[in-house]
């Protein structure tokens, strides 16, 4: 394979090709990262990211169908296009950043209308033009070699994309902020164009005027970017690209505020959120010796030592969070911290310490990331964890006098589902809900517990009476729905529930989306031919079960801001060897490719078993091993089918758009309809069941024609 690759790499063209490919997947991974920054974490912007990207891609294939012969295509314009994707992923970013509060209030949360709108419109310049550029690239190669085959050009951008993949995913997010990520990445597409300008024959001042200008782009991005970071209203104080995230802390005159992936984490100034998080739980226990906090509000450690614990664990995955607050002053250390930079989930179910009470700060259960600390399986996981009498505390968005139902069914919910762990449960009503849950009774007057200790509030004391009366507290206990279900790690049913929260907020709903966009996916599958299904369900099997991967690492593990580029990275490596051993077999007489297909369906049918069987024994201890390898055999059995279909539909111009473009729609309907259809609403074993009902009709429909 590699001997064939060294041969053909001596062409431009296709330096051309994998430059293309190491800034396309470099870009999509610094995009999916900045958006994530942008909007709050939320898993559904990867996959409208994705989604988007795949649909734009494939509708730029359908238009390079209008350059497929040999009089339309020309070295010098393939040059000056890739010059311009070079260009556009410095434009791509900071406008990202410059528009989202420009068009959107800052800090405010964002509809799932305007959030894909914006994606969509955002990506569509260099998204289509990837789309155009890689068939593109072919026609070029066929003005002077016709018979040059079109699997070659689709490994070569495999390989491509496999090298952005690993350089981002190994090194670029180590030591590099986006916007030096971006100009690293494309120099090579530069370098490569600047080949190919010589190699056509153009003047040497043009070639270097040419890439001059795209080289001058990309460093005046680095340039600007911290600028377009600065907030509306008050100053950058720090700015931080943490491998688990963006940290920004803002200030405005006396208050910092530390912004995390968007969302406002902590403030030095919210003294009544910091006395309710701690003496709310702690008012409980005669004498707390072991805390465990995981994640902090500022001035929370202030309230902790009135106390004087013998120990006290603070959690914080990013070690870049926890060294800011302390740096701003946002916490403060006290005798007897220890602070554990480590997934919370992970640390509870590893270590052997027994807490007398487990604090959580953690914002609302709107990604899997955060969702994971309300399920069942946590619960169960909090309970050993507890001392005898110990309590386990944390809060959700609260309400003052009306709770609208989407809100009504996650309180009921959360309730629900931890009610089958602690025999006494407390939900407190205020700004926020608070929930205390212990074996022994729990007791709502909080001021009173306080007194008898000899603590002294400044909040509680003065207002906790008037705000938390014994009305409001039975109010709310009264409103708790006993059938809601409950939230488990492989069907979260907070994850629905906060999906259609998210569409209430707005007065929207995700029907019409979904309607639309199956609507549009049957006009197009009654419009194609089998071979082009059986790619389209191929794209479709391989971006559903990448998806997958991603919701189910965010499930088991909760940090897929690292681990993003390592996933679509292995799922892009198996394509490689897949199409080089689907090239090979299916070049040899003899071989019936119907039948080739046929079996590689059935593969991946069982392996989309086997994975439904890992999630519903895996207990959520599925290794990060068995994710990776398992997206690498996925991927490399959908890579051999596209040599095998392009040689049933013949290796011409028009066949290969029309096959590229089949790959790319199927994988755009695979990443939407499963991530916003079946995971929120089903869960991801109903998803993954999905994704072998489609593959099932390939082999269906590949076994009738062979027969």
């Amino acid at each position: 394979m590699f001997s064939i690759l060294k041969r053909k790499n001596e062409n431009p063209v296709l330096l051309v090709v994998i430059a293309t490919g190491i800034s396309s997947v470099v870009t999509q991974l610094l995009t999916i990262r900045e958006f994530l920054a942008q909007f709050q974490g939320n898993e559904f912007v990867i996959a409208m990211i994705l989604f988007s990207w795949l649909i734009l891609g494939g509708i730029g294939t359908v238009f390079s169908r209008f350059f497929c012969v040999k009089k339309n295509s020309s070295v010098n314009l393939l040059g000056i296009l890739s010059l311009v994707l070079s260009a556009l992923p410095a434009v791509q970013i900071l406008l990202i950043r410059e528009l989202r509060d420009t068009l959107f209030i800052h800090g405010s949360s964002v509809g799932f209308y305007q959030t894909f709108t914006f994606i969509f419109l955002s990506t569509a310049p260099y998204a289509l033009l990837i789309g155009f550029v890689l068939p593109y690239s072919l026609f070029v190669l066929r003005i002077s070699k016709p018979e040059y085959p079109g699997s070659y050009i689709y490994i070569t951008d495999s390989l491509g994309d496999v090298t952005g993949g690993a350089l981002f995913s190994f090194f670029l997010v180590y030591f590099f902020s986006p916007l030096q990520s971006v100009f690293i990445s494309n120099i090579f597409l530069i370098a490569a164009t600047y080949s190919l300008f010589k190699h056509s024959g153009i003047r040497n001042s043009l070639a270097i005027a040419l890439t001059g200008i795209a080289f001058i782009i990309l460093v005046s991005g680095i340039l600007f970017e911290q600028k377009f970071l600065i907030p509306p209203e008050g100053e950058l104080a720090y700015y931080k690209e943490s491998k688990y995230g963006r940290i920004e802390v803002h200030r405005d005159r006396e208050q910092y505020t530390l912004i995390g992936d968007g969302i406002p984490l902590f403030s030095n100034q919210n003294a009544s959120n910091a006395e309710e998080t701690i003496h709310y739980p702690l008012s409980q226990i005669s004498s707390p010796k072991r805390i465990l906090i995981i994640s902090a509000e500022g001035g929370i450690m202030e309230e902790l030592d009135k106390y004087r614990p013998e120990a006290v664990d603070y959690i914080e995955l990013d070690p870049e969070v926890s060294e800011a607050l302390f740096r701003f002053g946002m916490i403060k250390k006290i005798p007897g911290l220890n602070v554990i930079n480590l997934d919370g989930r992970t640390h509870l179910a590893n270590t052997d310490k027994a807490y007398d009470a487990i604090i959580l700060n953690l914002p609302e259960p709107e990604t899997y990331q955060i969702n994971r600390f309300y399920t069942d399986g946590f619960y169960e996981i909090v309970k050993k964890r507890l001392s005898s009498g110990g309590i386990l505390s944390f809060s959700m968005e609260g309400y003052d006098n009306y709770l609208a139902e989407p809100q009504r069914q996650k309180i009921s919910s959360a309730y629900n589902t931890l009610s089958k762990h602690f025999s006494n449960i407390l939900l407190l009503p205020g700004q926020k809900i608070y929930f205390l849950a212990s074996e022994l009774p729990i007791s709502s007057d909080i001021p009173g517990s306080l007194d008898k200790k000899g603590i002294k509030t400044d909040y509680i004391s003065g207002y906790y009476y008037g705000n938390l009366t014994q009305e409001r507290i039975s109010r709310l206990s009264g409103l708790i729905d006993k059938s809601a279900p409950i939230n488990t790690d492989i069907h979260p049913q907070l994850m629905r529930i906060m999906f259609s929260q998210w569409f209430a907020k707005f007065s929207t709903s995700p029907l019409a989306f979904i309607f639309i966009i199956s609507v549009l996916c049957i006009i197009y599958l009654i419009r194609i031919t089998r071979e082009e299904f059986v790619l389209f369900s191929t794209g479709c099997m391989a971006m559903g079960t990448e998806i997958l991967v991603i919701f189910a690492f965010q499930i088991f593990f909760g940090y897929i801001y690292i681990k993003i580029g390592l996933i679509i990275t292995v799922f892009l490596a198996g394509l490689l060897p897949g199409a080089w051993i689907g090239n090979r077999f299916e070049n040899i007489r003899g071989n019936d490719t119907r039948i080739s297909i046929a079996i590689t369906d059935s593969i991946l049918i069982f392996l989309t078993g086997l994975l439904i069987l890992a999630f519903v024994n895996g207990e959520g201890r599925i290794p990060l091993p068995v994710f990776l390898a398992y997206g690498f055999i996925i991927s490399m059995t959908c890579g051999y089918q596209f040599p095998a279909a392009l040689k049933l539909t013949g290796d011409n111009n028009p066949s290969v758009t029309r096959l590229f473009s089949a790959d790319l729609i199927g994988a755009a309907a695979g990443t939407l309809l499963i991530s916003v259809a079946v995971i929120p609403y089903f869960g991801i074993i109903w998803a993954a069941t999905g994704l072998i009902g489609l593959k099932f009709i390939s082999l269906m429909i590949t076994v009738k024609k062979n027969a």
